[in-house]
C-alpha cells in the first residue's frame, strides 16, 4: 500500500496500486485462475480457427456437429433405428390389414392415414425406450467412441486396393478357365471321350 506522501506526489499511483492488489487477490483464488485458463483456451481455439480460415461456430447458440463429438453418431443411430422399426411396423400392419380384409371385406383396403402415424409412434416409442435404458445407451456410446478411433484409408489407398482386387480376380479367373480347359483336354485323351 502506498504511503500518504507517495499518494500526494503521484495522485494516480494509489489507484494503480489498488488495482494491482485486487489483481493479485483474484489471481490467488483457484476459480479465478481456472476461469482465466478457460478464457485463454477459448481465445487460442478462436485464433487457431481464424488462422485456418474456418467460420466460427454457428449463430443463435446452435451446436455444430464437430462440437457434439461422438454423441452425434449415437443420436443418428437411434434415429435410424426408429425409422427402421417404423418401416417394419408399417409393413406388418399393412400385411395384417390385408389378411383381416380377406376375412372381413367390410374393413376395406389398408389406409395409410392410420398405418403411418401408428408406425411412427411405435418407432419413436422404441427409440425412446432404448434411450432411457442406460445400459443400451452406454453400449451405443462406447461403440461410437471406439469407431471414432478408427483410422480410415485415404482415397489413394482405397483406389490401389480396388485395382489390386480387380486385377487379382481377372488373373485368377483366366488361370482357372485355362486349367479347366487343360484338364478337360487331358480327361478326354485318357478316357477317349468325344
Amino acid at each position: 500500500m502506498p504511503v500518504e506522501e507517495d499518494v500526494k506526489a503521484h495522485p494516480g499511483a494509489s489507484d494503480d496500486a489498488d488495482r494491482s492488489d485486487s489483481r493479485t487477490e483474484a489471481e490467488s483464488r483457484p476459480e479465478a485462475t481456472s476461469d482465466r485458463a478457460d478464457q485463454a483456451e477459448l481465445a487460442l481455439k478462436t485464433s487457431d480457427r481464424d488462422a485456418q480460415g474456418d467460420d466460427p461456430a454457428p449463430t443463435m447458440g446452435a451446436i455444430s456437429p464437430s462440437q457434439m463429438g461422438t454423441i452425434r453418431f449415437v443420436y443418428a443411430g437411434y434415429f435410424a433405428g426408429a425409422v427402421a422399426v417404423g418401416f417394419m411396423v408399417s409393413k406388418v400392419a399393412d400385411f395384417a390389414w390385408l389378411r383381416l380384409q380377406s376375412y372381413r371385406p367390410v374393413i376395406g383396403d389398408p389406409r395409410d392415414e392410420v398405418v403411418m402415424p401408428l408406425s411412427a409412434i411405435v418407432g419413436a416409442g422404441t427409440a425412446l425406450y432404448f434411450w432411457y435404458r442406460t445400459r443400451a445407451r452406454e453400449l451405443a456410446e462406447e461403440v461410437a467412441a471406439e469407431m471414432s478411433k478408427v483410422t480410415w484409408p485415404s482415397r489413394t489407398e482405397v483406389t490401389n486396393g480396388t485395382v489390386v482386387v480387380i486385377v487379382t480376380t481377372i488373373v485368377s479367373t483366366v488361370f482357372f478357365a485355362l486349367m479347366d480347359k487343360f484338364w478337360g483336354f487331358v480327361t478326354n485323351l485318357v478316357y477317349g471321350g468325344s
